[in-house]
């Protein structure tokens, strides 16, 4: 037998035992944990950075959803709202559909093949298509809009105050809600919105911080503390707050951002 397929074969052998010890051991390769839901006291994460990204520092980042290999943001400000079809590796914006003025962007999700879009405090809603950005609809609420998910049956939406509103898909109203409290507190100003392995991540507006929330009764499981992920060296006088959560299940990523930002980061959730 060659001699350096023997030396290849036993380095393989060597790294898939290195692997499965590691796996053994506790080690994990996740860069989001399995979180229980039965958990009584939430369980505290900080983050390790993987990667870093440039993000355009004009966009007020008020959605951010990734899908297979592009991200897609909503901006806001009035005059400025935008959707976006963005190269996230690069920063480099492929696609550009801006609001109308009296418009303030705000959350953004996909259903299907459909981009769901909302705004501040116009109680409206825009459905487009995810590849043309063509308008389908609108729709209306009678709350503010600030971020929107969704599980595998129905829109996850929240107002800046404790409430999620549960909306049905194809109507796009609601159907239930669910009041979102850490130990018996309401948890107000949930903000951006994403969905991931059965949680809902909200940004909590104004902090650096995201809860992790059971949806099924709206109990707060687990924080994240993302101080200090944007260093001083690249905030500038019109950098504004944390906000922007995406989540690539495939690859189980997580994508964090903000209003304003230069930097995209892909993180690693870390127990503390």
């Amino acid at each position: 037998m060659n001699r350096t397929f023997l030396i290849v074969a036993f380095v393989l052998v060597a790294i898939a035992a290195a692997f499965l010890l590691l796996k053994s051991n506790g080690a994990s390769t996740e860069s989001v944990p399995h979180i229980s839901k039965d958990a009584q006291t939430p369980v505290n994460y900080t983050y390790e950075i993987i990667s870093t990204f440039n993000h355009d520092p004009d966009a007020f980042t008020q959605g951010l959803i990734y899908d297979k290999g592009i991200m897609y943001e909503g901006t806001g400000l009035y005059g400025q709202s935008t959707l976006r079809k963005v190269d996230y590796k690069t920063g480099t914006v492929l696609k550009f559909q801006k609001l109308s003025a009296e418009y303030f962007g705000e959350g953004l999700t996909l259903w299907k093949d459909k981009l769901i879009q909302l705004t501040w405090t116009t109680q409206t809603g825009f459905v487009y298509d995810k590849e043309s950005f063509k308008l389908l609809k609108t729709f209306n609420y009678p709350t503010e809009g600030w971020g929107i998910t969704h599980d595998a049956k129905k829109l996850i939406m929240s107002d800046g105050t404790a409430n999620l509103y549960l909306l049905d898909p194809d109507s796009l109203t609601e159907i239930g809600r669910v009041k979102v409290t850490d130990q018996g507190t309401p948890v107000e100003r949930l903000n951006e919105l994403e969905y991931v392995k059965g949680f809902v991540f909200a940004n909590i507006w104004q902090t650096d911080r995201i809860a992790i929330i059971n949806p099924s009764n709206g109990q707060v499981v687990g924080w994240i503390d993302l101080k200090g992920i944007l260093k001083p060296e690249f905030r500038t006088i019109g950098t504004d707050v944390l906000n922007g959560i995406a989540y690539d299940a495939a690859s189980d990523q997580l994508f964090i951002t903000g209003k304003k930002w230069p930097k995209l980061f892909q993180i690693k959730l870390v127990s503390k």
